[in-house]
């Protein structure tokens, strides 16, 4: 092989080099999921010939920190964002000496994380759910039965919005067509707060169009992350490093796992990136707010992914303020008007246009509030809002 050829190769070398961004790591391919090592998590064969919702497995679970509860774990069959059919799982937390018609929530927690491990079905029983008592003292000890699905999906997809909703309303799909539970014929509930929000909201406008035959007589969600783009600009940019950057970062990693052409993370984060995302893609929460805090996206890409035409698509379309879709049974939405993590504006924004579209809305704006101080104010009067519907009483609002 002559010399000239080889000259000639390193200088298209050097060229492609030059062309890629700065910092960018062309080979750099989305960091995979690592699947969870249970069987029961995994996918039959057959899962293509399920509709969205059918249970294809069910086991009890132990329940010792949910005394006098019956717990259920149900694999159920659900779609991901492009449009292949997925596993999922939700369990069920049944209170005991109930029978038909008992009033069922889904209760969407909050999941900051990247990794299986750190999905609900786990999380109940080691509480990594910080919420775990609060659902059990707050909603099971009411007789309700209260369903937690693990809404980011066996690729623990943060942050994106879309698939949680359809991966919620599935999962409530599945408690009411498990002939083992007495909830076939149950008003069901939708309850969420800050991430467990993004899945609840967008469950609940996508209900009437994606599962019109569910019975949601009422829907609380609070520290809703409506506007994507905004919190991806604030956190990952802002003029002095967020306490909060792991979070955007973990949506990000999130988002790429369910749009790895349109949302390309990895290919465009520096050495430095590279090494956040391999410690945090797969962890849960604290690890990830820990590593993430007072980071900059400067810091670890000199792209600004976010603000790619591709990347702004997808941020748009898992935005509940830029979803076109309207709740048709009530909603009961609370926000800190401080917030520094899920800001005000957008959220008021769905409000009105909610309002507008004819929807019953009760809001709650908290003039006082931020992002964690919001969910101990506002709990309460939802866990309230939701006892009322269950009872049948027409529901208020302030449009």
């Amino acid at each position: 092989m002559s010399k000239r050829f080889h000259i000639r190769a390193a200088v298209l070398a050097a060229l492609c080099v030059a062309l890629l961004p700065l910092g960018a790591h062309a080979t750099a391919a989305p960091a995979p999921t690592v699947p969870d090592p249970d069987p029961f998590y995994a996918a039959p064969a057959d899962i293509a010939d399920h509709a969205p919702g059918d249970v294809l497995q069910s086991r009890r679970a132990d329940a010792w920190m949910y005394p006098n509860t019956d717990v259920w774990q149900l694999k159920y069959r659900s779609t991901n964002s492009a449009g292949a059919p997925v596993a999922a799982v939700t369990t069920v937390l049944m209170p005991r000496g109930h029978g038909a018609g008992t009033p069922l929530v889904s209760y969407q927690a909050v999941i900051n994380a990247l990794g299986v491990k750190c999905a609900p079905s786990h999380g109940l029983f080691t509480y990594e759910i910080g919420e775990a008592p609060s659902l059990y003292l707050g909603l099971v000890a009411r007789g309700w039965a209260v369903a937690v699905p693990d809404y980011l999906g066996p690729n623990g997809a943060y942050g994106a919005a879309e698939y949680e909703g359809r991966l919620t309303l599935d999962g409530v799909r599945a408690v009411t067509r498990f002939e083992q539970l007495p909830l076939a014929d149950s008003p069901v509930a939708l309850v969420g707060y800050s991430g467990g929000a993004l899945a609840t909201s967008w469950a609940s406008a996508m209900a009437p169009t994606y599962a019109p035959e569910l019975n949601i007589v009422g829907t609380a969600q609070g520290g809703i992350p409506a506007d994507l783009g905004l919190i991806a600009q604030n956190l990952g940019y802002s003029a002095i490093p967020h306490p909060a950057f792991g979070m955007a970062l973990a949506a990000s990693l999130g988002l790429e796992r369910e749009y790895p052409t349109e949302f390309p993370v990895s290919p465009n984060l520096n050495a430095t990136g590279l090494a956040l995302r391999d410690r945090v893609s797969n962890e849960c929460r604290r690890s990830i707010i820990l590593g993430g805090a007072f980071r900059s996206a400067r810091d670890l890409s000199t792209v600004d992914i976010a603000s790619l035409p591709s990347a702004q698509a997808v941020l748009r379309k898992n935005s509940l303020v830029d979803y076109p879709g309207v709740p048709t049974a009530p909603v009961y939405m609370w926000q800190g008007r401080n917030d520094f993590i899920t800001p005000f504006a957008p959220v008021e924004a769905t409000v009105k246009r909610y309002c507008e579209s004819g929807a019953t809305v009760e809001f709650r704006p908290y003039p006082l509030a931020e992002h964690f101080s919001g969910s101990i104010v506002g709990l309460p009067e939802a866990y309230a809002y939701i006892e009322a519907r269950f009872r049948g009483e027409p529901a208020p609002s302030n449009c």
